[in-house]
């Protein structure tokens, strides 16, 4: 397993804006945003001390979720590669990628490219996908699809080791004799990452991951769901410890002028630290936060409080 994330702390990132437009939670701003202010966001939260910064992955939405999901899905691949470049320190996160809609060859050789362009800041979060008809286009198995991305995770892992030439010899796929450069600069190799909150993905994180992405669980839901984890990996024989996360409420640092949601954690950076820290006493070792921005320079301006002001407090 691999651990990258510092011990014994509570550390932040987030998922970026601009790159996936769900109307679920994308502001109104960036319907008309571009690449610049995509790059500007992930520039702030590298300076602003943030873990990571993640973009997400859908091929293509059908028009029966277009209207809930928006149509504007960013490639992880590329975006963390644009990223790449404009950063310097923060790591690249994908929440998450589909993988098992391809062979693990190609994920292998495209993240292996995007860890080695960042100088060794990959996080390869992966998922199994739930829409039929972006599995069905590409001729994958929907019903099987948890089945193909356990197996997709045990290639990835193999292809990245320690072997130039590599073996894997599973049900649906199978390699060897085969190199690839260039490495991943991490090494044993980079972390992988489990994104979903059903019971077979809690038991995917838990059996072959190296971090837990919780997708959906609200605060109360997740001490249990914690605890599951913990006591699968435990029954699987899997010693090492895992990167628990969660995605928190959406936050605004400061006194906000304008509604921002019942929900949203808002106010003295005090406040919103100490209601973050009960994340920590059920395990979780990273928090993914989502601002309430109208703009860019309203985003930039929260990631810089946050990580300024509220980050500091997270561990007192």
């Amino acid at each position: 397993m691999v651990q990258v994330l510092p011990q014994g702390r509570l550390v932040y990132g987030m998922q970026l804006p601009v790159q996936a437009q769900s109307g679920i939670f994308a502001e109104g701003w960036e319907a008309a945003a571009g690449p610049e202010d995509l790059a500007e966001v992930a520039r702030a939260a590298d300076r602003a001390g943030f873990a990571y910064v993640g973009c997400c992955e859908h091929v293509a939405v059908p028009r029966r979720l277009a209207a809930a999901m928006g149509v504007v899905w960013y490639d992880p691949v590329a975006t963390l590669g644009y990223l790449a470049a404009v950063t310097e320190r923060v790591r690249l996160l994908s929440h998450v990628a589909v993988v098992g809609l391809r062979h693990p060859l190609i994920s292998a050789k495209q993240y292996a490219t995007v860890d080695r362009l960042s100088g060794g800041r990959l996080i390869l979060g992966v998922g199994a996908g739930h829409v039929r008809e972006e599995f069905e286009a590409l001729g994958v198995d929907f019903a099987r699809r948890g089945a193909v991305l356990d197996e997709a995770i045990d290639a990835l892992k193999a292809a990245w080791g320690e072997e130039e030439f590599p073996e894997f010899g599973g049900e649906r796929f199978g390699f060897a004799g085969l190199g690839q450069a260039p490495r991943p600069v991490q090494r044993p190799r980079p972390p992988v990452w489990v994104g979903g909150s059903s019971p077979a993905a809690v038991r995917r994180a838990a059996v072959r991951g190296d971090g837990w992405l919780p997708q959906g669980d609200r605060r109360e839901q997740l001490p249990d769901q914690i605890r599951t984890l913990l006591r699968v990996r435990e029954e699987a024989g899997v010693a090492e410890p895992i990167e628990i996360g969660a995605i928190v409420e959406p936050v605004y640092v400061g006194e906000p002028g304008w509604e921002v949601g019942r929900r949203t954690l808002a106010g003295a950076p005090e406040r919103i630290a100490a209601s973050l820290r009960e994340y920590a006493t059920m395990g979780v070792r990273q928090i993914q936060v989502r601002f309430r921005s109208r703009g860019r320079a309203e985003l930039a301006d929260q990631i810089t409080a946050f990580g300024a002001e509220v980050g500091p407090l997270l561990n007192d």
